[in-house]
């Protein structure tokens, strides 16, 4: 999708700091973190959410949870959040499907 954000950052039209990529996939750091480690992770295709995942498009979504499994062994992250907005109401601001991945700060409720 050509006016996509995400579709230009995979594609390499808008810089990012790249944490992983292969054909499927594209991983970056977030640039407004919300914990020490936070990086997205998305098809290359695009999707624009969880609410358009089908059995055509769902081996995507599974290898991008495999991409996250490696990514956090390679960094050495054994605890992880990982997150995903559907929609406006939940807070998608970027319409293109990406998960979230968050470690190295205390994300439970209540906090403290």
């Amino acid at each position: 999708m050509s006016d996509c954000l995400f579709c230009k950052i995979a594609g390499g039209e808008i810089p990012s700091q790249k944490v992983y990529e292969d054909e499927l996939v594209y991983a970056f750091y977030d640039i407004d973190p919300q914990a020490p480690t936070h990086f997205l992770v998305i098809p290359k295709a695009h999707i624009a959410s969880c609410g358009e995942i089908t059995a055509e498009n769902s081996a995507v979504v599974a290898h991008c949870f495999e991409v996250i499994s490696k990514v956090t062994k390679d960094l050495g992250i054994a605890q992880f959040r990982v997150v995903s907005n559907c929609g406006e109401q939940a807070g998608q601001s970027v319409f293109h499907l990406h998960f979230h991945v968050l470690a190295g700060r205390d994300m439970t409720w209540p906090p403290g």
